[in-house]
């Protein structure tokens, strides 16, 4: 199995066949997709606050789960290899028990204030009992309990386009905004207050001649 395959399966090629686009992916089926970590690829990650994973049972019933922490708390590990650091969460451990049986994992990551988005697909793993390894994931200060790590090695990724993505900001990009908006609001009203000052002292003049 080539990684096109990984991303196109058979049963998805079929259906393209059948519906007329087949022939469009011929090219990207040809040369692959990438499977090692890029700098555009890693610098995507460093700025996500949020993903998805998705995993499934051995008998294929699936699960996504949402991931999130601070930016970046998605880390780089090596050029196939991302890994996060697992919180405390619900207790519901439904990620932990599809990946004892099965390892395939997805993740999608969504950026919807630059209305970008990457899928990945590989396998995931969770690794207990490695404090250095959750000390190396872990963002310092993040008001959360680490108690695991779980990662992931990539296969394949893609890059979607930005259709039907809806533009989102998140609090602290709409307050940099807003305070961005208020300093020009601030230098434009200094500004004013500066012309009718200097208006009125020509004004006085014109008067007092």
């Amino acid at each position: 199995m080539t990684n096109s395959e990984i991303v196109f399966t058979p049963a998805a090629r079929r259906a393209q066949a059948e519906r007329g686009s087949a022939s469009a992916y011929d090219k990207t089926i040809a040369a692959g997709f990438p499977n090692t970590v890029t700098p555009e690829l890693a610098a995507f990650i460093a700025e996500q606050d949020t993903a998805f994973l998705g995993t499934a049972s051995a008998d294929g019933a699936p699960y996504i789960q949402h991931r999130g922490g601070p930016k970046g708390f998605i880390k780089v590990v090596d050029e196939r290899t991302l890994g996060f650091a697992d919180y405390r969460g619900n207790r519901q451990y439904i990620t932990l028990g599809n990946l004892s049986e099965n390892d395939r994992a997805y993740l999608f990551l969504i950026d919807f204030s630059r209305r970008q988005r990457i899928k990945l697909w590989g396998r995931a793993r969770v690794v207990e009992n490695d404090d250095a390894l959750v000390a190396r994931l872990f963002d310092q200060g993040y008001k959360a309990r680490p108690e695991r790590v779980i990662l992931f090695t990539i296969e394949a990724w893609d890059v979607n386009c930005s259709q039907h993505i809806t533009a989102r900001l998140t609090a602290d990009e709409v307050e940099g905004l807003l305070g961005t908006v208020q300093e020009r609001i601030a230098a434009l009203q200094a500004e004013n207050a500066r012309l009718r000052s200097l208006l009125a002292e020509r004004q006085d003049g014109v008067v007092s001649g």
